[in-house]
């Protein structure tokens, strides 16, 4: 079904379900929306199986069907185009919005569901002084002795669970206070590719070795 043939609220409502990629009830999109779902629309929607809606409770929750995602895709590609006669300015100003990142999915291959997801929770960072000693920790189960030179993929390897920024920040805050040594690996052509990747570059120089002092 084109554009023209749904209501500027019925095309509201998919979009906002697609925005929330996700079951949301009415009370929920009276909050974050500023309408809901009800009455004529929410029939409309339901008998064109965009939307799938259920009872919860004394109300309704929705969510994008299949066909609704699918509706929504071709909605990016069809562009103010398809908006049919005399549509509002900003109508036509979020699809040129929409046809821009409908182009963008086009050329990197992704989809909507790419895009409209959930976020996914990562776990919080470590304080600074707890990032340093899983550093100390993963060394001593690197090195064989104190002093010995251990290379920093293995020691990132060893601490999955800490982002790279706050794990280079700590190693950068050790290295200058002098608690680690670290050094650019002298034979360069042993490096793999992973080796490369992992390491830190500090004063202008790529160092992939590390000593704790």
């Amino acid at each position: 079904m084109s554009s023209g043939n749904l209501s500027v609220k019925e095309r509201a409502i998919l979009f906002a379900l697609l925005g929330e990629a996700r079951e949301i009830s009415n009370p929920e999109l009276e909050e974050r929306w500023g309408f809901t779902l009800t009455g004529k629309e929410r029939r409309t929607l339901n008998e064109l199986k965009l939307v799938d809606s259920r009872r919860s409770g004394r109300t309704y929750a929705h969510e994008l069907s299949d066909a609704g995602w699918r509706w929504c895709a071709l909605e990016l590609a069809a562009g103010p185009a398809g908006l049919g006669r005399n549509p509002a300015s900003m109508e036509r100003a979020l699809y040129a919005v929409l046809s821009g990142l409908g182009r963008h999915l086009d050329d990197t291959g992704q989809s909507l569901a790419d895009v409209f997801r959930q976020p996914v929770s990562k776990p919080e960072s470590p304080a600074s002084d707890d990032i340093e000693t899983a550093i100390i920790g993963a060394y001593r189960g690197l090195s064989a002795e104190p002093g010995q030179f251990v290379k920093l993929r293995e020691l990132r390897e060893r601490l999955p669970l800490i982002l790279r920024v706050d794990l280079d920040s700590a190693l950068e805050r050790m290295y200058r206070a002098r608690q680690v040594n670290l050094i650019p690996q002298e034979n360069q052509q042993v490096l793999t590719d992973a080796d490369r990747e992992s390491a830190l570059r500090v004063g202008g120089e790529f160092k992939h070795m590390l000593s704790v002092r």
